[in-house]
């Protein structure tokens, strides 16, 4: 393989996560510098392919060296930006920051490619106290101690529009009043997505300047967990917000039921990540850069930040939507089993033309079935909510039918029990809408 320091000509550059909120934009930043770029991950975004990016379409979890040798012919440095934040059933922090990254440096030694760059992340040191910390820590100390020219790219908070993260800390700062776990002043120092990507990009035009070093990828300055909420609301459009101070304890224990909800990056271990804190020196990323990384203020282009204040605000709107129907189906369960009189429910299903003998079952059935939908409306997975909200408007839809045949008078009652089914239909339209427009964008974790 070529010596990466002999000149800046077009490289054969190997990333592997290439479909990752980081890992495409390195790919895009290579081929801005000229590079040929081959992406390694379970799926490619056709818009890398047309870039140029040579796919390699594979889950390389398991993959021996053998495999690694024939992915890497030709290659001359290799970014590995392949990374989980939470464990699931089928990926492990041990098979995705143990096992994958040691086989596949170590057959970058085998042929002599000239670097490699492992994506880690600030916080992976001595004082690591999550697995997902200490999972990253132990791969860098491994690379470090090869033979193999490399460099460990430690990134803060990367904020990045369409990242799970920084959905959720829009989310927060674009609520009506900011919830600041014990004071909000826990340090940070995010950095936007693409400074990451291009000082990645940089640092492999010129490797000599930084390997074998652990180099901190940061926003321009430490500022507090209040003060970021505080500027992304700013970029966002919206005003200053009033605070809540929430008690430490309180967080923690809000962390840990948060933790049990599916999907969810808010848990224990990201509450102890977030009360250690996330900065560094800037000057590498500076360095880099050739300019300081831009502040949290402009990390939203303004062309998308009305689109992006929605998105934010539908978060914790769609929340208080779930809420309310959750408690519509969990309520009537509860007052049509417990509260309301048999004989008049009995009465109600009589005259919808249910058989007497037939009516308890009825009644029993319908109040399972509210539960049902109440409880999965609350916790059912996200593959299967497009399910339940379709479920609940056809049963909203059947109910109107049956009371509008059989019971029409109900439509004229003052109370209006049927005319508020319009408003639940149309709730449920927003949610079946939502669901089905982001079902395409729902990826494998499998990627940084």
């Amino acid at each position: 393989m070529s010596d990466f320091n002999d000149d800046r000509r077009a490289r054969h550059i190997l990333v592997a996560g290439a479909s990752g909120t980081l890992g495409r934009r390195v790919c895009a930043a290579l081929l801005r510098r000229g590079h040929r770029v081959s992406g390694l991950a379970r799926h490619l975004p056709a818009s890398l392919v047309e870039a140029g990016v040579a796919p390699l379409i594979a889950d390389a979890a398991g993959w021996s060296r053998p495999q690694w040798h024939a992915a890497l012919a030709g290659v001359d440095a290799v970014v590995n930006a392949i990374g989980i934040f939470e464990q699931s059933a089928d990926q492990g922090f041990e098979a995705l920051h143990g096992h994958l990254p040691r086989a596949l440096f170590g057959a970058c030694e085998d042929l002599g490619v000239a670097l490699a760059v492992q994506v880690s992340a600030l916080g992976a040191d001595d004082l690591a106290d999550t697995p997902y910390h200490r999972s990253k820590r132990d791969a860098d100390h491994w690379l470090l101690e090869q033979r193999l020219p490399a460099v460990v790219v430690q990134p803060s908070l990367i904020f990045a529009p369409d990242g799970p993260s920084a959905r959720l800390f829009l989310g927060l700062a674009s609520l009506p009043v900011l919830p600041l776990p014990a004071g909000g002043r826990q340090p940070l120092q995010p950095i936007h997505v693409d400074d990451a990507a291009e000082a990645i990009a940089a640092l492999l035009d010129d490797p000599l300047r930084w390997r074998g070093r652990r180099v901190a990828l940061v926003g321009p300055a430490p500022l507090s967990l209040s003060g970021y909420l505080q500027a992304l609301r700013v970029a966002m459009g919206l005003r200053p917000a009033w605070t809540l101070q929430v008690p430490a304890r309180l967080a923690a224990a809000g962390a840990v039921l948060a933790g049990r909800l599916p999907g969810s990056l808010l848990g224990p271990d990201s509450w102890r990540m977030l009360q250690r804190g996330n900065v560094a020196d800037a000057s590498d990323t500076a360095a880099l850069l050739g300019a300081p990384p831009r502040p949290p203020e402009r990390f939203i282009d303004p062309a998308i930040a009305p689109a992006l204040r929605w998105r934010a605000q539908w978060r914790w709107l769609s929340w208080i939507a779930r809420l309310s129907l959750a408690f519509i189906w969990i309520f009537t369960a509860f007052v049509s089993g417990f509260v309301y009189p048999r004989a008049d429910s009995f009465a109600l299903l009589a005259g919808v033309g249910v058989p007497a003998a037939m009516q308890p079952v009825a009644l029993h059935a319908a109040v399972l079935m509210d539960l049902a939908l109440g409880l999965a409306t609350l916790f059912a997975p996200a593959r299967w909510r497009l399910m339940v909200w379709w479920s609940q408007a056809a049963l909203m839809l059947f109910y109107t039918a049956v009371l509008t045949l059989f019971l029409p008078q109900f439509w004229w009652h003052p109370y209006g029990p049927l005319s508020k089914n319009l408003a639940i239909l149309a709730l449920l339209a927003l949610l079946i809408a939502d669901d089905a427009a982001r079902r395409p964008l729902r990826r494998s974790a499998w990627n940084t």
